[in-house]
C-alpha cells in the first residue's frame, strides 16, 4: 500500500471544530516523514496561503480542499443552494488536483457565501457539475449525502446517491471511511464497503480502519506538486 497521507483535515479555520494550527500540522505530518497532507476547513479556505506556502517551505506536498455544505436539491435545480434551509445541507470533501481545480474550487467557495450563505455558505449539486474540472470528491462524513442515505434508507438508496456524485465528478468521486470512536461510524463503514463492492466505486481509509487486504483502498492520491 502506498504511503498514507490525510486527506481530510480540519484546521484552526474550522471555527468550532478544528483544534490543530497550521504550522504544527505541517510539522507533525514532517516528523511522521508524510509527503503530502491536506486541509479541508469546513465551507472557507481561509488558511489556503499561510498553508501552501509554509508546506512548500517544509518540503511537504500541499493538498488544498474544502469540505463544502451542500444544500438539498436536484442536480438540474440552478437555485438549490438559494433556498433558505436550516439543515445547512451535506458535506462533501473537495480537493484541487491541478490549478484549474484550485480556481473552481475558489468560485465554488466564493459563491457559497455571496448566493448559498443561509447559516452557513452552501453550494448546489447544479453548481458543483458546473465546477468539477479539477476536482476530487470525497463523501465525507456521517453528515454526507451518500452516508445518510446508506444509513437512513439502505445500500439501494446509498449506491444510486453515490452514482449521482460519481456522474458529477467522473473517475474523481471516493467513498470515504473513517475510524473516529463513533459507533454510528463503525456501521457506516460496513455499509460504505458494500456500497464500494456494488458500485466499483473506491474507498478512501483513514487512520485505523480495519480492511480486508483484497479491498480496493485508496490513501494517497497523486497531486502534482505545485498548482
Amino acid at each position: 500500500m502506498a504511503e498514507f497521507v490525510h486527506l481530510h483535515v480540519h484546521s484552526e479555520y474550522s471555527l468550532l471544530d478544528g483544534a490543530i494550527r497550521i504550522n504544527d500540522l505541517l510539522a507533525r505530518a514532517k516528523d511522521l516523514g508524510m509527503p503530502a497532507v491536506a486541509i479541508t476547513d469546513h465551507g472557507s479556505m481561509f488558511g489556503a496561503m499561510t498553508f501552501y506556502t509554509e508546506a512548500l517551505a517544509m518540503g511537504i506536498k500541499p493538498i488544498i480542499g474544502c469540505e463544502v455544505y451542500v444544500a438539498p436539491g436536484d442536480i438540474d435545480d440552478a437555485h438549490a443552494h438559494e433556498v433558505k434551509d436550516k439543515s445547512g445541507g451535506y458535506h462533501l470533501v473537495l480537493l484541487a488536483k491541478n490549478r484549474i481545480g484550485y480556481k473552481n474550487l475558489i468560485k465554488l467557495v466564493t459563491t457559497g457565501y455571496l448566493e448559498g450563505f443561509y447559516y452557513k455558505p452552501r453550494v448546489s449539486k447544479y453548481l458543483l457539475k458546473q465546477h468539477a474540472e479539477g476536482l476530487i470528491a470525497l463523501s465525507a462524513c456521517l453528515a454526507g449525502e451518500v452516508p445518510r442515505m446508506l444509513m437512513n434508507e439502505g445500500l439501494e438508496a446509498g449506491a444510486a446517491m453515490a452514482g449521482e456524485y460519481e456522474s458529477i465528478f467522473p473517475g474523481n468521486f471516493y467513498l470515504e471511511l473513517q475510524d473516529n470512536g463513533i459507533g454510528k461510524q463503525t456501521r457506516l463503514n460496513e455499509l460504505l464497503i458494500k456500497c464500494a463492492e456494488k458500485t466499483g466505486l473506491p474507498l478512501v481509509d483513514e487512520p485505523r480502519t480495519a480492511l480486508n487486504p483484497n479491498q480496493l483502498v485508496i490513501s494517497v492520491i497523486s497531486w502534482p506538486s505545485r498548482l
